[in-house]
């Protein structure tokens, strides 16, 4: 726990565990980061809520970020009614009973297929309030690597492929939406655009927006911020349209952790660790991407003197969250501190096993670690019946 607490500068016996616990500092360095990219270029910059919706944040996030981009109903509602901004909607299909509730929320609107626009199109522009409609469509082109993230993978239901793209039902689109991105740097997305702009350049000559999706790593240490500038830039003063991101993992990437408690060490065939939190219940990534999480102080198998593989108290045989080793042998007790994981990881979580949810915690200089919110008993049992 010392290295944890002289690494992040927080004091983790204060905190519950299992909790995850977001540094507002680390928050505002990033969306500093991002605001300059939205001054500098004019673009819009939204937080996809879809990979950080801790909505206690929403207040501090109102003062760099132009909105919120939604991916269902409920997201959108929770922009709508907590950031008090610009509310974003796409969706691959939107179900009847819900499309004029979504009306309500949202500024813009993103439709997935031609047969999705002609069915809701007169809805939205009969609206009370203005609302821009978009479509997705899918560039053909990808450089993403694990084909559960990849929007343009094979076959993919995700955007209008240009085979199917109908020029001539272009009327009352303001923009083009595409998303081809997963945790990577402005050198692909210049390589994407090239595919994308020989394809649907010569529309957004008729335009007023292109969005560039999410996968922007652009808070991450090495990213080419001047590059991404550089093409934003080109974009807008070539078809004279406005650009959109919508990053939701660079909003929150590497602000946030997960605390855990050592509750038991056992040995079969190795040394094993039973810890008070879960792979398959709060950082499912680790099983879906394969994704190895990070805990301040320990390293990689055999790399320092006691290797335990770590895992969750749920009765899944696989809620396993990986091998690891540390300095000093693993006690009941001991606390495990997790790194990287406010994005993508809190929107995930459910409660198989009945597992509880961890707390979920902010941390600032002035009031150290604070808990937003627990859960309990009645969250498990009322979302089954």
């Amino acid at each position: 726990m010392a290295q944890a607490q002289a690494e992040t500068g927080i004091d983790w016996t204060t905190a519950p565990s299992p909790a995850f616990v977001v540094d507002e500092r680390l928050l505002k360095r990033n969306w500093e980061i991002l605001k300059s990219v939205q001054d500098r270029t004019g673009c819009d910059i939204l937080l996809a809520l879809k990979g950080f919706s801790m909505w206690s944040t929403f207040p501090m996030a109102r003062d760099y970020l132009a909105g919120i981009t939604s991916s269902s109903l409920f997201e959108a509602r929770l922009g709508y009614e907590e950031f008090g901004k610009e509310v974003h909607a796409y969706a691959p299909a939107y179900a009847e009973h819900e499309i004029d509730e979504y009306l309500t929320y949202v500024d813009h609107i993103v439709f997935n297929s031609f047969d999705q626009l002609r069915r809701y199109k007169d809805k939205v522009q009969h609206h009370e309030k203005h609302i821009s409609i978009g479509l997705r469509v899918n560039p053909g082109y990808s450089e993403v690597e694990t084909p559960l993230y990849d929007p343009c993978y094979i076959n993919s239901r995700l955007g209008i492929p240009f085979e199917s793209f109908e020029p001539q039902s272009l009327d009352g689109v303001d923009g083009i939406h595409f998303h081809a991105m997963c945790e990577q740097g402005a050198d692909v997305l210049e390589r994407i655009l090239v595919h994308f702009e020989e394809k649907y350049g010569k529309y957004l000559h008729q335009m007023k927006w292109v969005n560039f999706g999410g996968g922007h790593h652009i808070t991450r240490e090495d990213y080419d911020v001047e590059l991404l500038i550089k093409l934003i830039t080109r974009i807008q003063d070539t078809y004279d349209v406005k650009v959109i991101l919508e990053p939701g993992e660079a909003c929150a990437l590497n602000t946030g952790y997960l605390v855990a408690t050592v509750l038991d060490t056992i040995q079969n065939g190795m040394d094993l660790a039973i810890v008070d939190s879960s792979a398959t219940c709060h950082m499912p990534d680790t099983l879906e991407m394969p994704y190895r999480a990070h805990i301040i102080g320990s390293g990689l198998p055999g790399e320092k003197p006691y290797t335990y593989r770590l895992g969750g108290m749920t009765c899944l045989a696989g809620d396993i969250i990986g091998d690891y080793s540390f300095d000093e042998p693993l006690e009941p007790g001991d606390r495990l501190v997790f790194t990287d994981m406010a994005h993508y990881t809190m929107v995930k979580t459910h409660m198989f096993n009945g597992v509880n949810l961890p707390s979920l915690c902010l941390f600032n200089e002035e009031e150290g670690v604070k808990t937003v919110r627990t859960f309990v008993y009645e969250d498990y049992r009322n979302r089954l019946s």
